[in-house]
């Protein structure tokens, strides 16, 4: 047996490892390693409860906008109050563009390298100026060669990587790849500026509020955001969901690879203030059936993670006391359970839910392509299927915010007015991009006694549970083949699928530890 150990995983948010035990060329064991310690709860105590939605914000820079609406849920529970219409549909729209940013910028950005020949550029005859720059790029690189541990490599993000037989192989769809790659950089600003319409800036919004958001829609603004969304959805339709299916194709094997079912969605896109109904329907897929959610449910152990605190407790009580010497702990994150089970969360969990509820649209992206590659439906439990997940989605998005910047009121309050109680609690839902995020607070004297945050990523790379269940990440890692393990991509591919964002689920470091030079890849 052979220990292999990806340290850190490249190309996501924050620092993670990976631990793998590999025997006759699979993965029998993996464990997912948080390796910073989150503290923002402690941050929070005794503070004015409204500072909860700017500092959590600052959680993440990736995926400010989720936190913000979450802790602005939160509020809106503990205070008693509900956001207004127009305040339900600015929060769509402002969700609903860092979705597009973010899913865009996953793929092209982070994923893509895995699958996609860099080194075809040195044989490009074209004339495109972006490209012959990155094909200098890489000439250089490839000429100089660099890429040892103590050398500073100029063309990263592309150089070093995993060298092998690991990628496409046709000319022409790499070159194309690499077009998009670059396109996509274009797009995502697009999508910034359509937060920005609503949001104020990007990152860090000073626009979520309790109730809603602080910008009065305007005639200018709506203007302004649904000329970037036509660019945003042609870029979708055209590209994107083409790349994606192309990718597909070439590596249809991952249909196979990275199998996790246990699911779990809290609804996306509000679409009444007054009720629990969402565009993306609410639920949990677990043992195959869909049942309705019930959040009491939800506890965190911390058996494995390096905590002090009670285990098995739900987010209002819950504790985080460091303990970084804690005997057989391996992270900094807890395990987050669903009536004890693990919960995958993100673009597949929310498509398998809305499948299974009956979505008409989802049903139809996810029915086409699996006739298109002549697959049932368990193909989509896969690294394929939160891909093709990612790309269905941003298809639904783009047709939503059209008749959401329809239904504002023009110059109507963005907002409901609201006080600050001197006690009470509050739950918080939304779906991040990557998945299920959760804010809870209980408030004191008009001060926050307690905030808990559950965040996607914790949900799927946590650890091993109190009775020793590996966590999601380390489930679909498992039986993972391995052709070369000095060259481990086929398990980075199985990790990066998920979308890891280690900054909402872990923050400060550990000080005593050597600085060690490492290459990665």
């Amino acid at each position: 047996m052979a220990r292999v150990l990806i340290d850190p995983i490249t190309r996501i948010e924050g620092h993670l490892s990976i631990e793998l035990d590999v025997q006759g060329g699979k993965v029998v064991e993996a464990k997912s390693k948080g390796d910073m310690f989150r503290g923002y709860e402690k941050i929070l105590r005794g503070r004015n409860p409204v500072d909860a939605n700017q500092i959590t914000q600052r959680i993440c820079g990736v995926c400010p906008v989720s936190h913000g609406i979450a802790s602005s849920k939160c509020l809106d529970a503990a205070f008693k109050n509900k956001p207004n219409k127009n305040g339900m549909l600015l929060r769509n729209l402002v969700l609903g563009a860092n979705y597009l940013q973010s899913h865009i910028l996953h793929f092209y950005h982070l994923a893509a390298l895995d699958f996609v020949d860099i080194k075809a550029i040195v044989n490009y005859k074209g004339g495109d100026a972006k490209l012959l720059a990155v094909k200098e790029w890489v000439l250089d690189e490839i000429k100089s060669k660099k890429g040892q541990p103590d050398e500073i490599t100029t063309a990263a993000p592309f150089l070093p990587r995993y060298e092998g037989d690991f990628y496409i192989k046709d000319q022409t769809l790499n070159v194309d790849a690499i077009a998009h790659y670059l396109q996509a950089l274009d797009i995502r600003l697009k999508a910034h500026k359509m937060v920005t319409a609503f949001g104020g800036r990007v990152p860090h919004l000073m626009g979520l509020v309790p109730g809603g958001v602080t910008q009065v829609p305007t005639r200018s603004l709506i203007r302004e955001y649904r000329k970037n969304l036509k660019e945003v959805e042609e870029f979708v339709n055209k590209v994107y969901m083409n790349d994606v299916i192309a990718v597909a194709k070439a590596f249809s094997e991952y249909f196979k690879l990275g199998k996790f079912t246990n699911m779990m969605s809290y609804g996306l896109w509000d679409k009444d203030v007054d009720a629990m109904k969402f565009t993306m329907e609410r639920g949990v897929y677990v043992d195959g059936k869909l049942k309705a959610l019930d959040t009491s449910l939800i506890k965190e152990q911390v058996r494995y993670a390096r905590y002090n605190s009670g285990s098995d407790l739900h987010p209002l009580k819950g504790q985080t006391e460091p303990d970084p010497h804690k005997g057989g702990a391996y992270t900094w994150l807890k395990a987050p359970r669903y009536a004890g089970a693990g919960m995958e969360v993100g673009p597949l969990a929310r498509v398998v839910v809305s499948y299974l509820s009956g979505n008409a649209f989802v049903k139809g992206e996810v029915d086409g392509l699996l006739k298109l590659f002549n697959a049932d439906l368990g193909a989509v439990f896969s690294v394929l299927g939160r891909h093709t997940s990612r790309a269905i989605e941003c298809k639904l998005i783009c047709q939503e915010a059209k008749v959401w910047l329809d239904e504002l009121e023009i110059g109507k309050a963005p907002r409901s007015t609201y006080e600050i109680p001197e006690k009470g609690e509050g739950e918080g839902l939304v779906e991040a991009a990557r998945g299920a995020l959760g804010h809870w607070i209980v408030v004191e004297n008009k001060k926050i006694a307690n905030y808990q945050c559950v965040v996607p990523t914790t949900w799927f790379c946590g650890p091993r549970d109190d009775k020793g269940t590996p966590g999601p990440v380390e489930q679909a890692l498992i039986g993972t083949p391995i052709a070369d393990n000095k060259n481990p991509i086929e398990a980075a591919r199985v990790v990066r699928s998920f979308d890891p964002c280690i900054a909402c689920a872990v923050h400060v470091v550990e000080g005593d530890r050597e600085i060690g030079t490492f290459k990665v890849c």
